[in-house]
């Protein structure tokens, strides 16, 4: 892999996060999209103090990812296991 193809690569990663962004603000102010306050992330709230941890939203997060990669990788590379 050249330079070139490494910065296409670069290009439209950045230009998908951009897309993912825009569509994360445009859908939580319409009030479409509630991601990270799931059922199954831990919230904790007292005397002012607050803690959220958000574990369900991880794990949804992670095997999304792990599909897509992994159907990036096999694209890219012809095959599939």
């Amino acid at each position: 892999m050249n330079l070139q193809q490494v910065g296409k690569l670069f290009v439209g990663i950045g230009a998908f996060l951009v897309l993912f962004g825009i569509l994360l603000v445009i859908s939580s102010k319409l009030g479409f999209f509630k991601f990270g306050r799931i059922p199954g992330d831990i919230s904790v709230s007292k005397n002012g103090f607050n803690f959220y941890f958000p574990i369900a939203t991880s794990i949804i997060l992670s095997i999304v990812l792990t599909l897509v990669l992994w159907l990036v990788s096999a694209l890219i590379t012809g095959t599939r296991k």
